[in-house]
């Protein structure tokens, strides 16, 4: 193996000691979705370090120097994706799957890491469904639901000093990816959940980020990254039954359904999305070796957009967009603004590097004439709102 390896680092999924370095990245901002107020905050920014380590054991990758003192998640965390009708699609789509798939029907569901509690008030209307959301950056004000008196939240984390869960159904969304020490996560997981509930769980596939060299997609909150091998692995661990994994919007996101194991199942066959273990450390040497020169092709490609006089921005101020631009070190002086349809991010600044963040309408002041989408998947969509709007920018997705 030609990554280097920490011989003290501990891999949090499965104890394994000994995990091997395959990016390090210094001075990234702490957290990529909160709303700051002006460029001198925005630049002011706090840092932190990033030592991505992969697991030669599980396949499990991690920041191995995270510090969870370092990030904050509040009603000013804007993480929310739900402004964007392809993402609504995806979205509603799955509660739908899961409410008819479990037959989740006038039962109670408790959703870990609920953000803003779309999904949860989605689930609940499909299904004449009640339902507690927690999350310290939940935001009921902001639903437009008829099940508003049927959803309750509490604004904490879910953690070993939590309540057991009074839940007929379990969902966890873009949640365990934020979460350090995963194992000691769904332990409490799997003591505080009833027998028997479904336990449904989606987050981002780090093999897509790997073999796409998707540096944007590293950032500092994101601690943990999963395969559908390391994540059928470690629910495993901690006493679940994996009962599917799928893989959606664009092969970008892991499904896996899960519910407490009872110990009647016994060894379980692995599902045909669980990959070798070696084969995530080989995608992670190849990411690791081509990480310097891709980051170098797109400096340069930038450089040479501006040098031309060509006014370049990013659509998706999010934490893709945090990532990418501190990454390729892009300040406002080269790309003063950064685009995003959130109307709770407009007029706002980018942590880290400063952009001001404008609405698409606000692009008449200065058109842009190329734009790097920071999901391709939403290409099409970015394209509609442009000729709507009747700006012939150039598309580039990363």
């Amino acid at each position: 193996m030609t990554l280097p390896l920490d011989a003290t680092a501990i891999c949090l999924a499965c104890d394994q000691q000994g995990m091997h370095i395959v990016l390090e990245q210094d001075r990234i901002p702490t957290n990529s979705c909160l709303l700051l107020d002006d460029l001198e905050a925005a630049r002011r920014y706090p840092t932190g370090r990033m030592r991505l380590a992969v697991c030669p054991s599980c396949g499990f990758l991690s920041n191995v120097d995270f510090d969870s003192a370092l990030t904050t998640y509040s009603s000013t965390y804007e993480e929310t994706q739900a402004f964007s009708p392809r993402f609504l699609e995806f979205a509603q789509a799955l509660a739908k799957r899961w409410v008819h798939r479990y037959g989740i029907n006038q039962r109670h569901i408790v959703e870990i890491g609920c953000g803003k509690g779309d999904f949860l008030a989605w689930m609940c209307e499909l299904g004449d469904n009640t339902g507690l959301g927690i999350d310290p950056a939940a935001a009921p004000d902001r639903l437009d639901t008829s099940v508003a008196d049927r959803l309750e939240f509490r604004f904490e984390f879910f953690d070993a000093e939590s309540p057991p869960l009074d839940a007929d159904v379990v969902v966890s969304r873009h949640t365990l990816e934020h979460i350090p020490d995963v194992k000691r996560f769904m332990t409490v997981l799997r003591d505080k959940c009833p027998p028997d509930v479904p336990v449904l769980f989606d987050l981002p596939d780090v093999g897509r980020v790997l073999r796409e060299t998707a540096f944007w997609d590293v950032y500092y909150e994101h601690c943990s990254y999963f395969t559908p091998g390391s994540l059928a692995s470690l629910f495993r661990r901690c006493g679940f039954d994996v009962v599917d994994i799928a893989m959606d919007f664009d092969d970008q996101y892991i499904i896996l359904d899960a519910r407490p194991s009872d110990g009647s199942v016994g060894a379980p066959a692995a599902h045909p999305l669980e990959e070798p273990v070696a084969e995530v450390v080989g995608e992670a040497e190849a990411f690791s070796q081509r990480y310097a020169d891709e980051l170098s092709t797109r400096r340069a490609e930038i450089a040479a957009l501006i040098a031309n006089g060509r006014r370049v921005t990013i659509w998706g101020a999010g934490s893709k967009g945090v990532s990418w631009l501190t990454a390729l070190q892009l300040l406002p002086d080269r790309m003063p603004y950064a685009v995003d349809i959130n109307p709770h991010k407009r007029g706002k600044y980018m942590a880290g590097t400063g952009q001001r963040i404008v609405a698409p309408q606000d692009l008449a002041a200065d058109p842009p004439d190329v734009v790097y989408v920071m999901n391709a998947i939403y290409t099409e969509e970015i394209r509609g709102m442009l000729d709507e709007l009747g700006f012939t920018a150039e598309l580039r997705a990363v």
